[in-house]
């Protein structure tokens, strides 16, 4: 294949380097999008397994992500809302099951108290110090230095109420153990939602699904960016200087350009030979950078069972198995769709089982929240990305403990004509797929403007 000249170079056909191809392609500037896989959509994929549509990755829009919403009016797709109707169901540290309506969880007084108090003082950290420089704010090292489990424990003598907050940082989001990162990290993640009672609020982090899959969000603008995607091209070398780069794929493609963008995830960049090499910063930082891990289970039923009993699909417990459990089921589908998530050191613990025995395994979790009928699904699926090639963890990258204020200033600084874009390195919807569009958008901005200059 022949040299290929483009204005901008763009390593990988996930949200955020579509998008940023996408605008910049408004701004007459000329691009290629080289993606290893042989789709688009990066950690979104909307698969059928066994005759169920299934979103194996990233799925949900929450009222806050502003970016992705209007993606979505432009390209023309639809949302519907997740059901939540009926109970949710509550499993405490002490293997109780409560069902129960409203946004709090069924604890004693004391505990609720608790878990009203850390929330406040999350919410207060997340106001004060923000999503877009959380290193620079004066607590930044203080809060770094300490993980996000001890600090709970500073700031609580209650257990329960400790794990329940942990549960929907540590398990729900980053999907590491709470002692494994920091409590500014933390504050990251609360800010990037808008606030943390946003994360411990089920009904707006996961309000709404697209129609058709959130994939759709990639395959369309791909297919408006049409041949300028290349497919099935891992890149292997990025030569660079101030004046350009070439990056060298396989399929001997050659792309020259005058900037690149590298739209994956920080535990990839090292993937690519640079030559010359990255800035030492940037090898020592992208070694404190790492994704967490989660099974994402699908079950598939006959029918929605739990809803003739008067449930939502909604479960919590975390000193379960199964952490989390929402209904699932896809737009005007007659058939039931859980979904559900073992996180971190408990994804670890059913790693360790054979397929069978971690199925049934977590099935029977799955029983505890909804019954008997929980352990006869018609379609079961479990995603793990952290064996996928071209992504090796779950929905996006965070710092090591003391790395973010170390660190965070400069993922998103640019070297040379190198740019890095993904929902990795984003403030306000950092891990969604809101915040790949914003990074891929913002990038394309900066690239846009530098271009003029």
């Amino acid at each position: 294949m022949p040299t290929l000249q483009r204005d901008v170079a763009i390593v990988g056909a996930g949200p955020s380097g579509l998008a940023a191809a996408t605008a910049l392609r408004k701004a007459g500037l000329s691009v290629a999008v080289i993606e290893a896989r042989d789709r688009v959509g990066g950690r979104t994929w909307t698969d059928t397994i066994d005759g169920a549509v299934l979103e194996i990755g990233g799925q949900w829009v929450s009222p806050d992500q502003t970016a992705l919403i209007s993606l979505l009016d432009e390209l023309g797709l639809k949302t519907f809302e997740r059901y939540r109707e009926g109970e949710s169901v509550y499993i405490s540290s002490a293997g109780e099951r409560t069902r129960y309506t409203g946004d709090s969880f069924p604890t004693n007084e004391t505990t609720k108290k608790e878990m009203d108090r850390l929330i406040d003082e999350m919410d207060d950290l997340a106001a004060q110090i923000g999503a877009e420089e959380p290193w620079a704010h004066p607590l930044a090292r203080d809060l770094d230095t300490v993980s996000f489990k001890q600090w709970l424990i500073n700031q609580s003598d209650d257990a329960e109420a400790r794990d329940n907050i942990g549960l929907f940082i540590a398990g729900g989001m980053l999907t590491k153990p709470a002692h494994s990162f920091s409590a500014l990290q933390a504050v990251l993640m609360a800010a990037s939602a808008g606030s943390f009672s946003h994360l411990v609020d089920e009904d707006f982090i996961l309000d709404k699904r697209v129609i058709g899959g959130m994939q759709q969000v990639s395959i369309r603008m791909a297919e408006a960016l049409g041949d300028d995607v290349f497919l099935n091209a891992p890149v292997r070398t990025v030569k660079w200087n101030e004046s350009g780069a070439t990056v060298l794929a396989d399929g001997d493609i050659r792309v020259e350009a005058s900037r690149v963008i590298l739209a994956v995830p920080p535990n990839l960049y090292s993937r690519i030979s640079y030559d010359p090499p990255l800035p030492r910063r940037q090898h020592q930082m992208h070694q404190h950078q790492s994704l967490g891990l989660v099974i994402k289970v699908h079950a598939v039923y006959e029918t929605p069972f739990w809803r003739e009993d008067g449930l939502s699909g909604t479960g919590f417990g975390a000193s379960e198995v199964v952490q989390e459990v929402y209904d699932n089921t896809n737009h005007e589908d007659d058939r039931g769709t859980l979904v559900a998530f073992v996180s971190d050191e408990k994804a670890d613990a059913m790693f360790e089982l054979s397929a069978e025995e971690r199925k049934a395994t977590i099935l029977a979790s799955l029983a505890r929240y909804l019954g008997p009928k929980a352990e006869e699904p018609v379609v079961y699926y479990e995603s793990d990305w952290g064996s996928e090639e071209w992504t090796r963890g779950a929905y996006a990258a965070s710092f090591d403990l003391g790395g973010l204020h170390r660190y965070g200033a400069d993922s998103r600084t640019p070297v040379g004509p190198i740019h890095f874009s993904c929902s990795d390195i984003a403030a306000e919807g950092y891990q969604h797929v809101d915040g790949a569009v914003r990074m891929g958008q913002r990038t394309a901005a900066d690239i846009i403007a530098r271009s003029k200059a």
